[in-house]
């Protein structure tokens, strides 16, 4: 044993460790040091000075690993914090002292003393004594000492003393009388002693962890003792021990008495039937006891004096005592939380512990979790229930009990279909493999299970078990396990089946195109207009794509477009790693070359890696080009060319004056109205040249920019918790509006949702979020990777039960589970750096816009004139106007110069902008719209070191005027494109053609700058307005009842006369005759 000095180390109690609230601990175990290190970490304002008294001559070791200690008899070994880690300590927050028994305690005037005559005061007492060996009824503590070669099985003194008397000659059989855990632990330890040949052990059962396994486990672990050469003695019940007396008169053990005759020899015994609380201290000290010992002590752990807390073996709860490590560490959890963290969080109380075990007892493994005898208990009370009703029936028969003739109900096994558990149950003689798991009738609950063998689901099934929440697999995949897929490919697909339903396009399609020779998946999704509508079916179709090339023999690759001959993720590695800040230096650094203008692919991905990067205002010159339309003008793009406007409501919160104010700019600008699904409010409709205007409002009634353009944060819901709700036992809504607060403008490569529940009843369907919280009454469970999107995903637990003052920092880094939790790597600080950096740079991008002239001017609708043309005929519904319906197709469309009535050798230059206009730069593009004449609409774009270029402004593919919005591209070729911020249509800038949907061409016209004029050559206004005039092309009511509604839209409420109701028709539908749906029933038809 390596001895520690006993005297008193970093005892400093005067000056700033005295004006601390002190805190002693009495007893330095295991459930001592644990609520030590929880204090000392949750107490992160250094409240608490915290002093503890240890009675042995050692810091706090393992216990459970007593066993180990025959083998290497290293006490340093065992310690749960080596000898460094004290004097590492800061001596104003922590002294400890060992070898130093804490004798007495005053309650009154709260001071302890101790064996060496030390008085410490104190304003918190923890008593963490732990227990003591039990002895059998027949053995006194008296006795026992007295006695040579009787010992127990506690603490490393006990081991020691069993070693000295296990190395005479004479001492070769030792017996252990209990077959619990602690009796095998004991067990094993004699066992491996070489000069001790015969091992018994001593049961009054029939097979040993009776209180952790079933009948047919406990048999398993019988048979692997007895083939261990471990002699196992079952309804063995000793009555008294055998001595004899030596020379000297010293009294030594030889055996035990059992019955009246029967004796059984040993030279060694070890009583392991139990321990015993250490309430001695307590009781003396005149603080309550229980009636079957242990420290009386309250759902938040305080005995009957008043600061004086019990953790751990001597503590009683609700009459019960527990002699697992768990519970105890699971009491210092609670005590070191509510003294540190109930300021935003209910206090926590002790609930019924956890009793699941796994251990190696005998050179077996087992295990035991959660209600693990549920269907013994269901048997005994469902034979109890068949009782009585058997007696009640004798006894309604007027037959008395003892007449009662005997039963003639058939032996076999007894009905157990309306038992409420039931049980599935795999037994492997071959590999000495058991396992039992109890679910609900239902099969839906797993309600605990023993492990015999092979025990490495352990972990996984305890937390299923604690967390009661429904099974998302069939009970049998438990013991047969999962049947394995891969990735989503479409390899049970037949060719016939359907994977796009917007165009109808087969699976077969795919491979076709490819073995046509097309291996491009953009050119296959032109070919066949697979993910051309919705975008739902690309996943699928990017995975049958990759697997029918490597079916065709064709190699592939997961560049991320022709400009950049890398992945997403290797981009932002690279960009990060070599600091590049901007789009034309990425380009020359990693793409194709310094002029290539990149394409709708690349260049909102490169926008995104430097805004999660850098977060620089996306509105700055270099960068607004890269953006897709949502984030070049801070709103969401509607189907008519309108945008919405969301301001932010951190946590769902909002005062009555900022809804009035949301009202009053909602009525002044004609804005449909509605609440999100994200507890905020949107804002519809609102014309582009109203933003800033809007904006400037809202920021005067302290609304932020929502960012729900962007690919950043969008909310973290909360439910009221603890501000309102009977139920909350944490401040969702304050957590929430921190969380909120704190990642508001943070880019990422997606955007990212969070929810934060007041308790386990998840109204904020935080395991839907990208990242959830909810509070439990230890914490918050933490929860990533939710999906309530296309591809709904249940998050994951990532951290349980953590501190409200931990759990900022583990969202903050969302990374792997070691590396973040464990930092075993090392880059904590790192990463919390870099997130405090990244945090730090928010600004309200919406305050600055309205500020800025420059940034105002880029939201007129006409950068050539204040008028404005509306987009698409609003309609009114429900008392709010929206925008008229989209047919379901459109027909394709075509421009054409020659359609036009002037031929092209006749067209004049016209001045339509100024060069001031569109904000030319080097580093990006610029465009704007510009009116031409009564009713047509151009689009002008400025690309560097390429000039200025015109299109229509008309998208034919949606009849959106939009283009000036949309990202410029080059093909691989060097030709320049438009892409439709809508639906990705790609038009040419020189002739119009689009390049990825044949059935759509817009007008192409010349352009030039003179003396700081941009001038485009241009035909008649009223030719141009004849072909492409906005009133020609704007969608109408009327349009999508003459060429056909979306199916979405066409629904019709019939009233009971079965005529239209015109006051709920929804907009779009058409059957005001009756002849399709006046049918004359009174019911609801579709």
């Amino acid at each position: 044993m390596v001895p520690i000095a006993t005297s008193t180390i970093y005892d400093k109690t005067d000056g700033a460790s005295a004006a601390k609230i002190q805190v002693v601990v009495v007893g330095l175990g295991m459930v001592g040091i644990a609520f030590i290190e929880k204090l000392l970490n949750l107490d992160t304002a250094g409240k608490y000075f915290i002093r503890t008294c240890g009675e042995e001559p050692v810091v706090a070791y393992n216990r459970v690993g007593l066993t180990e200690y025959f083998q290497h008899r290293n006490i340093e070994e065992l310690y749960l914090n080596n000898a460094s880690w004290y004097a590492e300590q800061n001596p104003e927050h922590f002294a400890f002292h060992i070898g130093e028994q804490v004798t007495a305690i005053d309650t009154e005037a709260k001071t302890v003393r101790t064996s060496k005559d030390n008085d410490f005061k104190y304003d918190i007492l923890v008593l963490a004594t732990g227990s003591g060996a039990g002895l059998p009824p027949y053995v006194s503590q008296e006795r026992a000492d007295k006695v040579k070669g009787i010992f127990v099985y506690r603490n490393v003194a006990d081991l020691e003393n069993i070693m000295d008397y296990a190395d005479q000659p004479e001492v070769t059989r030792a017996s252990v009388v209990g077959g619990g855990l602690l009796g095998l632990e004991a067990a094993k330890a004699v066992y491996d002693i070489p000069t001790i040949p015969d091992v018994s052990i001593l049961i009054r059962q029939n097979y040993p962890l009776n209180r952790q396994l079933d009948p047919s486990a406990g048999e398993l672990v019988l048979r692997k003792i007895e083939n261990m050469g471990v002699k196992v003695l079952t309804q063995c019940q000793p009555t008294d021990i055998t001595t004899r007396f030596e020379a000297d008169g010293t009294e030594v053990f030889t055996g035990f008495k059992v019955g009246e005759e029967e004796t059984i020899g040993a030279d060694l015994v070890i009583f392991a039937i139990g321990i015993k609380p250490r309430d001695d201290l307590g009781e003396s000290s005149g603080i309550k006891c229980a009636k079957r010992g242990g420290l009386d002590v309250g759902d938040d752990l305080q005995t009957s004096a008043e600061g004086v807390y019990a953790i751990g073996e001597c503590a009683s709860w609700r009459g019960n005592t527990y002699g697992l490590i768990a519970p105890g560490v699971e009491m210092a959890d609670i005590l070191a939380f509510n003294l540190t963290q109930t300021d935003g969080h209910a206090p926590r109380k002790m609930n019924n512990p956890d009793l699941s075990t796994k251990l190696k007892l005998m050179g077996v493994d087992v295990a035991s979790f959660g209600d693990y005898f549920a269907d013994e208990r269901a048997i005994k009370s469902a034979e109890a229930a068949e009782l009585v009703a058997e007696q009640a029936s004798v006894a309604a028969s007027g037959v008395g009990i003892a007449e009662a003739k005997p039963s003639r109900r058939k032996a076999g096994p007894r009905d157990n279909r309306n038992d409420p558990v039931k049980c599935l149950t795999y037994h492997d003689p071959f590999s000495a493999t058991y396992k039992k798991y109890i679910f609900t009738a239902d099969g839906q609950y797993l309600l605990g299970g023993i492990m015999i063998g092979d025990v490495g689901s352990f972990t996984k099934l305890v937390a299923i078990t604690k967390k009661k929440k429904k099974l998302d697999v069939p009970p049998s995949e438990f013991i047969m396990g999962a049947k394995k897929e891969g990735e989503d490919d479409g390899g049970d697909l037949d060719d016939d089946a359907q994977i796009c339903s917007c165009h109808n396009v087969l699976k077969g399609a795919i491979g076709a195109c490819i073995k046509e020779g097309i291996t491009e998946l953009g050119l296959i999704k032109k070919k066949t207009k697979a993910g051309a509508g919705c975008g739902g079916c690309v996943p699928l179709v990017t995975n049958i794509f990759k697997a029918e090339m490597k079916k065709a023999g064709h190699a592939t690759n997961n560049n991320l477009c022709a400009h950049i001959k890398m992945s997403r993720i290797d981009l932002f590695q690279v960009v990060k790693v070599k600091k590049l800040k901007d789009f034309n230096t990425i380009m020359e650094t990693i793409g194709i070359g310094k002029n290539s203008q990149g394409c709708e692919i690349c260049k909102p991905a490169i926008g995104s890696v430097l805004a999660s990067l850098y977060n620089e205002n996306i509105m700055l010159p270099k960068h607004h080009g890269l953006q897709d339309t949502n984030d070049r003008f801070l709103a969401n793009i509607q189907r008519n060319g309108t945008f919405s406007v969301v301001p932010r409501m951190a946590g769902g919160e909002v005062t009555p004056d900022k809804l009035i104010a949301l009202g009053q700019v909602a009525k002044e600008y004609n804005l449909y109205t509605k609440i999100t699904g994200g507890q905020r409010i949107d804002l519809f409709g609102a014309q582009k040249a109203d933003l800033p205007d809007i904006w400037e409002k809202l920021g005067a009634a302290g609304f932020e920019s929502g960012h729900a353009y962007g690919k950043s944060l969008r909310t973290v819901k909360s439910c009221v918790g603890t501000s309102w709700c009977r139920f909350g036992v944490g401040d969702s809504v304050g957590l929430a509006i921190d969380l909120e607060n704190r990642y508001r403008g943070v880019r990422s490569p997606h955007k990212f949702k969070g929810g934060v529940s007041g308790c386990v009843r998840e109204c904020a369907e935080a395991q839907g979020k990208d990242f959830g919280l909810i509070a439990t009454d230890k914490g918050w469970n933490v929860f990533i990777g939710g999906n309530g999107g296309a591809n709904p995903r249940h998050a994951l637990l990532f951290a349980q039960d953590v501190p409200p003052s931990k759990v900022v920092r583990i969202v903050d880094r969302f990374k792997l589970k070691r590396i973040i939790l464990d930092d075993e790597l090392g880059i904590c600080g790192d990463l919390d750096a870099e997130m405090d950096a990244l945090v730090g740079t928010y600004v309200d991008e919406w305050a600055v816009a309205v500020k800025d002239p420059a940034m105002r001017s880029q939201f007129k609708q006409f950068v050539n004139t204040d008028e404005r043309t509306p987009a698409i005929e609003l309609i009114e519904e429900r008392g709010q106007t929206r925008s008229a319906d989209w047919p379901k197709a459109f027909p394709a469309q075509k421009f054409h110069a020659e359609d036009l009535k002037t031929p092209r050798s006749q067209w004049t230059w016209v001045p339509m902008a100024t060069v001031e206009d569109l904000r030319p730069t080097e580093e990006n593009t610029t465009s704007a719209a510009v009116k031409y004449g009564q009713d047509s609409q151009l689009a002008i774009f400025h690309v560097p070191g390429r000039g200025y270029w015109a299109t229509q402004q008309l998208c034919p593919h949606k009849r959106a005027f939009v283009l000036d919005h949309g990202i410029i591209g080059d093909d691989k070729d060097g030709n320049l494109y438009v892409s439709c911020p809508l639906h990705k249509r790609n038009f040419r800038l020189d002739n119009g053609d689009c390049t990825n949907d044949d059935e759509y061409k817009i007008l192409a016209f010349e352009a030039k700058e003179e003396g700081g004029k941009i001038l485009l050559r241009l035909p008649p206004p009223e030719d141009l307005d004849e072909l492409i005039g906005s009133s020609k092309w704007m969608v109408r009511k009327a349009t999508a009842e003459a060429l056909g509604r979306n199916a979405a839209t066409a629904i019709e409420i019939v009233g009971p006369s079965g005529d239209v109701d015109e006051d709920q028709k929804v907009a779009g539908t058409d059957c005001g005759d009756g002849s399709s749906c006046a049918t004359g029933a009174n019911k609801l038809e579709w």
